[in-house]
């Protein structure tokens, strides 16, 4: 009997984001046992998924206020996945809202956690997720990153760079999951919070696997580049990961908000948003 599998999304606005991703798991070829979605300072979230949910799946709702006044995306994936536990998931999907995920892909990472040697250490799984084009482009066909290659449906790949894990679609089973700490909610807002992970996997002497047969697309919305809207966030998220680990991630962004004027470099290091 295979593993009770639950599915974890977390959601501020883009309602109708959700509806595609509601639309995209009611295809699934294996439908999740659970379905878990957490509303971040969002008390509309809750009447979009009763509309637009299947009828008779175990449906889960929480909801999380923002932190220091910022969206608490770490404490909100925690917080989606102990509900998941409580219900009694032992493998765990973790989708962004934006992401509409494929027929077969909660099929395939719950094939794919089920067949994994616990003696491995900690693994992590991430289907591939290609990105709708702005629609003022005209048509065309999702654009795969080119770190994040599009893989045969039944490839599995080692990833060698853990910072190339991004929380936007991943698979994990409780247990591992649980070795390796959750999400540090120290993270507040946006960034970081999943390189985090990534560290600590590689700390625990676990994979990274990018694999086949479990992609999604990534809805389309606007996003400048680079996404000054969290220029807060980011800095704050940072500086607390350098204190951790070291070394900086996201230095593209913070050197480009640097040349905007927004942020700037203290002596010491860290960096600091500018009024």
């Amino acid at each position: 009997m295979s593993a009770r599998l639950g599915v974890v999304t977390i959601v501020h606005g883009r309602h109708d984001h959700l509806r595609g991703q509601l639309a995209g798991l009611r295809r699934q070829t294996r439908r999740p046992d659970v379905l878990v979605v957490v509303a971040m300072d969002d008390d509309e979230v809750s009447g979009v998924v009763d509309d637009a949910a299947p009828p008779g799946w175990d449906v889960r709702h929480a909801s999380i206020d923002r932190m220091q006044g910022r969206l608490p995306l770490a404490a909100a994936r925690n917080l989606g996945v102990a509900t998941a536990l409580a219900a009694g998931a032992e493998h765990l999907v973790l989708l962004d809202v934006d992401c509409v995920p494929s027929d077969g892909l909660v099929a395939r990472y719950g094939e794919l956690l089920g067949s994994l040697d616990p003696s491995a250490g900690p693994t992590l799984l991430c289907g591939d997720v290609a990105y709708e084009r702005d629609p003022d482009e005209g048509p065309q066909p999702p654009r795969h990153h080119p770190a994040r290659p599009e893989l045969g449906a039944q490839e599995v790949r080692v990833v060698d760079d853990v910072t190339l894990f991004w929380s936007l679609s991943f698979a994990v089973t409780a247990a591992d999951l649980a070795a390796l700490g959750g999400f540090d909610e120290g993270y507040v807002g946006y960034g970081a919070e999943d390189t985090d992970v990534g560290q600590r996997l590689a700390r625990a002497g676990g994979r990274l696997l990018f694999v086949g047969g479990a992609g999604a697309v990534h809805q389309w919305h606007p996003s400048p580049s680079p996404p000054v809207q969290h220029v807060e966030d980011i800095v704050l998220n940072a500086n607390r990961f350098a204190q951790v680990w070291g070394w900086w991630p996201m230095t593209g962004w913070l050197e480009q908000f640097r040349d905007l004027g927004l942020v700037a470099r203290e002596p010491d290091g860290r960096w600091v948003t500018l009024a």
